[in-house]
């Protein structure tokens, strides 16, 4: 059985957990406070999940999602990720994060400053544009009209099948808008964005196409 390592607990990752094991994937997930603050989440996921500190889950996983912002500092387990998939569901939020010069000035997209961090693993920009409760709610079977479709954004082809055949696992189609340089196209505020609960694969394309770079410096 193919097990998926999950960085990050919140609201994104929490709810990657529930679609994963839903879908026969087990699940070893952890957070910053450690793994006994997980007892009821691991409950509701049942025996297919485990917690465990993040460079546990990154060992554990067949391939590794990242639920968490990016720091500048990397803080993520960079041996135990080498060689593996890392899916980076983050956004760049400058409220949030605080300010990126090479983001903001349009330089590098924040999934390939994940990339530079984790020279020897496979980064993939998957879930960005969607939130978190849909993943289970707007989920549909291939060919349904509503099906809607997320983007995949990478530099390596087998990271872009791994998360094509996730989402299409869990209820989603893709759109593959590789490589990491052009994953800035579905950032907050882009039309693929703000249309994220109503476009399926051909909406999603052109919405893609009609993103502007927005830089802040």
């Amino acid at each position: 059985m193919t097990t998926i390592g999950i960085i990050g607990a919140g609201e994104v990752g929490s709810q990657i957990a529930r679609a994963a094991t839903a879908n026969g994937y087990e699940v070893v997930i952890a957070n910053s406070r450690g793994p006994e603050t997980l007892k009821e989440l691991i409950d509701e996921l049942g025996p297919a999940a485990r917690a465990g500190f993040a460079a546990e889950a990154a060992a554990a996983g067949d391939f590794v999602v990242i639920a968490v912002p990016l720091k500048l500092v990397n803080d993520m387990p960079v041996e135990e990720l080498a060689g593996k998939v890392v899916l980076d569901t983050n956004n760049y939020m400058s409220w949030r994060d605080g300010h990126f010069p090479m983001v903001d000035s349009g330089e590098k997209t924040v999934h390939e400053l994940r990339q530079e961090q984790l020279p020897a693993s496979k980064v993939a920009k998957a879930f960005t544009h969607i939130q978190a409760p849909s993943l289970l709610s707007a989920a549909r079977p291939a060919g349904d009209p509503k099906r809607l479709a997320l983007s995949v954004s990478s530099d390596h082809p087998e990271a872009v099948e791994i998360v094509t055949r996730l989402y299409d696992q869990f209820g989603f189609d893709t759109v593959d808008n590789s490589p990491l340089s052009e994953s800035w196209r579905t950032a907050p505020g882009q039309p693929a964005w703000i249309r994220h609960a109503w476009q399926n694969r051909e909406e999603l394309a052109l919405n893609l196409s009609r993103a502007k770079p927005i830089t802040s410096i």
